[in-house]
Formats: structure tokens, sequence, C-alpha cells
């Protein structure tokens, strides 16, 4: 019997999160970098302490819990989310999406180091075609990589996926998705805005809150709910069920949704490159993913 709720899952963080790239675009145009990540969290924690009083299931979670909590959230949140967030003030989305795009690779070779996932030259290579046709995709704007105005962003956002991969191993590792989800990730929401909002005040030169535009704050709004609280709770959900190199491997779909919403919205064309190239990810996709009952439901120990 298909899992639905998986099905849905992994469509919610390909798609939702194929669209966040252009959401903090568009937030840190006129709001510090640090502060959209920190009140997005915020709000997302927020929501979800809401979710769990009605719910009556707020609780005190134990210090060995919130100890893999805070580690998940300074990983995945302060680091990965709030350093691409920062990069995004110089970087375009688009490259910003292509950087977040090496993240299956670092998180293949992780979980194969850790144990959680066996080499295989297949996947290897479904990891090195996907990766190929992201490179493919952008080949023409490959020199703006070493322009001077992008080297800070380009640090962020490869401290920004080596965060990721950690997080996401670090996850299945330890099993820290397991129990009450919404628990969970209202303490990691919670410490990571209380973390870069500290951050938004130490490091951004001009917080004007008179400047902030009502566009800027819709994106910062949209990543709140739809970024963080729908996202990663199908994200935590979905690595209850299958490896974190399919999980990460979404990062994929994301990028292709991403150039797709700069084609729609800032009229970026779409040639017969970008078609090669997306044949070139599915194909890799497929031969990393493709396994029997891949997506059959695993028992989390």
């Amino acid at each position: 019997m298909k899992d639905y709720k998986l099905i849905f899952a992994v469509l919610t963080v390909a798609i939702v999160w194929g669209t966040t790239f252009l959401a903090i675009r568009v937030a840190v145009e006129t709001i510090p970098a640090w502060f959209v990540a920190g009140i997005r969290q915020f709000l997302a924690a927020l929501i979800m302490l809401l979710v769990l009083l009605s719910r009556k299931e707020f609780k005190w979670v134990g210090w060995k819990n919130l100890g893999y909590q805070v580690v998940f959230a300074s990983l995945m949140l302060v680091v990965a989310n709030g350093m691409t967030t920062v990069a995004e003030e110089t970087v375009s989305s688009s490259l910003a999406s292509l950087i977040s795009a090496c993240s299956p690779i670092l998180v293949f070779l992780g979980s194969v180091a850790v144990g959680l996932q066996k080499f295989s030259f297949r996947a290897m290579a479904g990891v090195l075609l996907c990766f190929s046709g992201i490179l493919f995709i952008f080949w023409d704007g490959i020199q703006d990589l070493a322009n001077p105005q992008y080297r800070t962003g380009m640090i962020f956002l490869f401290c920004a996926i080596a965060g990721w991969a950690s997080g996401t191993i670090f996850t299945k590792k330890f099993n820290i998705q397991s129990g009450n989800i919404t628990l969970n990730l209202f303490y990691q929401f919670l410490f990571a805005g209380v973390v870069q909002v500290i951050f938004a005040f130490l490091f951004s030169e001009n917080y004007n809150f008179g400047n902030w535009s009502l566009k800027s704050i819709s994106a910062m709004l949209y990543l709140a709910v739809f970024g963080s609280v729908a996202a990663f709770f199908a994200f935590h959900y979905a690595l209850t069920k299958i490896s974190p190199v399919q999980v990460s491997i979404l990062a994929y779909i994301n990028t292709v949704i991403a150039i797709f919403l700069g084609w729609l919205i800032m009229d970026e064309k779409i040639s017969a490159k970008f078609i090669l190239a997306a044949v070139m990810i599915i194909c890799g996709v497929f031969i990393i993913n493709y396994k029997p009952g891949m997506f059959s439901k695993q028992k989390v120990e």
C-alpha cells in the first residue's frame, strides 16, 4: 500500500523549499538578513506553540532531548538557513539554489562515513549526474562565481550546505525526529529565533524598521508559515521513512523550481539547455532512488 502521507511530505518539501530561494531574495531587499531569519523562526515557534497548546501536548522534553534539538537547530536553522539568507543579500536566488544543490553529495559521503548508507557506484553516479545537470543549467553564468561581490556570499553558502548536510545526517543518526515532531520543532525554532535575532542586532548595520516594505514583510511571513512550519514538519516526517540521501536529493527539484520561478516572475528564458539539464537531473534522481519498496514504511527505533 502506498504511503500517501510520505508522498505528500516529499512533495511539500520539494515544492515549498523550491519557492523559498525567491522569497528570501524578496525579503532581504528591505529587511536585514538576520532579522528575516530570526523573525521567521520566532513566528514559526509561536505557531507551533499554539498548536501544542490546542492539543494540550506542550511539555518539557528533558535536557538530553533538548540538547539534540539545539544541535539540530544550530546546524539546520542557524547555520544552513541563516547563512543562506545572509548570502542572498549579495547572491542571486538562482546561484544560491545552485550551491545548495551540492548538499546531497555531502550527505551521501557523510552517510557512508557514519554507516547510514552503503557506498555504491550507482548512487554516486546518480548524484554526480544530478549535479552535472545543475552545472549545465548555469554554465553560461559560472564566471559569476569569481566575482568579488559574491565572495562573502559564497563563503556563507558553502557553510550553509555543510551545516545542512551535517544536520540531515545527525537527525537520522540519533533519531531526533522521532516522538512529537511538533514539540521538537517548537524548541528548534525558538532556539534558532533567539540566536538569530541576537545576531541581527549585533551584525546588522542598518535596521530601520520604517524602511521595511510590505512586500518584504509578506515574503518573511510566507517563509515562516510555509518555508519553516509546513516544510520542516514534512522534512522531519520524511526522514522517519526514507534515507537522508533520498530526502536531500530534493534539493535538485528545489533548484528546478527556483529557476522556473525566475522564468515566471523575473522573465528569465528557458532554453534547450534547461530542458536537457532537467532530463539529466530526473535521470540522476531515478538512479539514486530506485529500489523495490523504497517508499515502504520503516520502523523508527
